[in-house]
């Protein structure tokens, strides 16, 4: 058919129509999926396969099975560890594992973490239900996790080790490392709360499983755990001064 054959009104409402139609399409988000903001862009997404039960069975379980090897190692290294050295160090271990392996997964794959069918990608999926800023691509999340992985997964590591050694280096490393991760986290809960409260950005969904289980609780032990520690380090490093002072005033009055 010849174009200037077609009526003007005929073409005109065609015009319209097209119009509606890019309009319509562009109001839509490109993936369809169940995070908050609805409206968000996660490229590449696909549904989990694995149930929520197997995910969660399978990380619990992990933290077990790391939990019991730890103690087994701390104590055939130094037969000597208090209870509280113990469970110190088990919870530098298991810090640093999630650090270095499952954090450190998030920032090596952060642009296709919205379409991964493997293990820790399910698991990643499943958490952002909390904060989906994870499956879009988060300045603020990236960074954090990723400095997260690089300098306090295998500082954690080490912290576990001066203790299992009594080293003297023991408590400054635990302070620097403890600090951290406090910061860490209470600049990924502040980032959040401000978006919701001044830009009225939600990025979690509003079952209440999300965000008292995900979001609170299970971002909460770095923030109360880490706290407990630098108050201990800060304790004995003034202790130690304290007996060096003391020793040094001795002397100086014989």
């Amino acid at each position: 058919m010849d174009l200037y054959s077609i009526h003007p009104l005929t073409m005109a409402e065609h015009l319209v129509e097209s119009a509606a139609s890019n309009l319509t399409n562009l109001a839509q988000p490109a993936t369809q999926h169940p995070y908050y903001p609805l409206d968000a862009s996660i490229d590449g997404y696909a549904a989990n396969e694995w149930s929520v039960p197997a995910l969660l069975s399978v990380f619990f379980g992990a933290c077990s099975i790391l939990f019991s090897s730890t103690y087994l190692i701390a104590k055939k290294i130094n037969a000597t560890l208090s209870t509280g050295e113990l469970m110190t160090i088990m919870w530098f271990v298991l810090s640093g594992a999630i650090h270095v392996f499952f954090e450190g997964y998030y920032a090596a794959n952060y642009a296709t973490l919205g379409g991964k069918q493997t293990l820790i990608g399910q698991m990643w999926k499943e958490y952002a239900f909390s904060d989906s800023r994870y499956l879009t691509q988060n300045s603020l999340v990236l960074c954090m996790e990723t400095v997260t992985a690089v300098c306090w997964g295998p500082g954690c590591l080490i912290v576990a080790a001066l203790i299992m050694l009594r080293n003297p280096y023991r408590f400054p490393a635990q302070m620097v490392v403890s600090m951290g991760q406090l910061y860490g986290d209470l600049l990924y809960y502040a980032t959040s709360f401000f978006d919701h409260a001044v830009l009225g950005i939600v990025y979690y969904r509003p079952e209440p499983f999300y965000f008292w289980f995900y979001f609170v609780t299970m971002n909460a032990f770095w923030i109360a755990i880490p706290g407990c520690l630098m108050y201990q380090s800060a304790v004995e490093t003034a202790r130690a001064i304290a007996k060096v002072q003391q020793l040094n005033g001795a002397k100086k009055s014989e």
